[in-house]
């Protein structure tokens, strides 16, 4: 397997968080998140911390690149698997994920409401999605690990939280 160093990450300027672990996301303390089922009880110096979903460390990307190439080699369809219809069949596998949560109304964090048998089905459908993403990434020829950092790194740019904080403006609506 690949080399699984524990860097850190910064994806926002006061919370480091691993990419192999999330853990805690802390942020200020907001009367409209505060209230929401992942607050933790009591804020520590003001700072609200919120409990995270987090990822195992593996399978990785590349591990998950390098299962799916194999097998589609296995079933020789890679004569099938050109990025036009990696995309195609990546937008169907959203459709699929999107009709889990059609007619449902707001669906709370964590959904409390659903049974493990919903879950389970959301979990093979996000699957499905995760799975074409990284086979199209492949197919063009993209590290999306490393995509990931650079888009990051421009978002920062384009929102920066002293402007956009608890605002769903788009970067072009922000005035200097």
């Amino acid at each position: 397997m690949g080399d699984h160093r524990q860097e850190k990450f910064e994806l926002r300027n006061d919370a480091p968080i691993s990419p192999l672990n999330g853990e805690t996301l802390r942020a200020q303390e907001h009367k409209s998140v505060a209230n929401g089922p992942n607050r933790a009880d009591s804020p520590v110096n003001g700072v609200q911390e919120y409990k995270r979903c987090t990822f195992s460390a593996e399978p990785t990307l590349e591990d998950i690149r390098r299962m799916q190439a194999e097998f589609a080699d296995e079933r020789n369809w890679n004569q099938f698997h050109q990025p036009r219809n990696l995309l195609l069949a990546m937008v169907g596998e959203v459709g699929e994920v999107s009709e889990l949560f059609q007619w449902r109304g707001e669906v709370a964090e964590g959904l409390p409401d659903w049974t493990e048998s919903e879950r389970e089905h959301l979990a093979q459908e996000l699957s499905d999605v995760l799975i074409y993403l990284v086979e199209l990434a492949d197919k063009c020829h993209v590290d999306l690990p490393q995509a990931v950092l650079r888009k990051m790194a421009l978002n920062r740019l384009k929102y920066p939280a002293s402007k956009v904080h608890g605002s769903a403006k788009k970067y072009t609506e922000y005035k200097e």
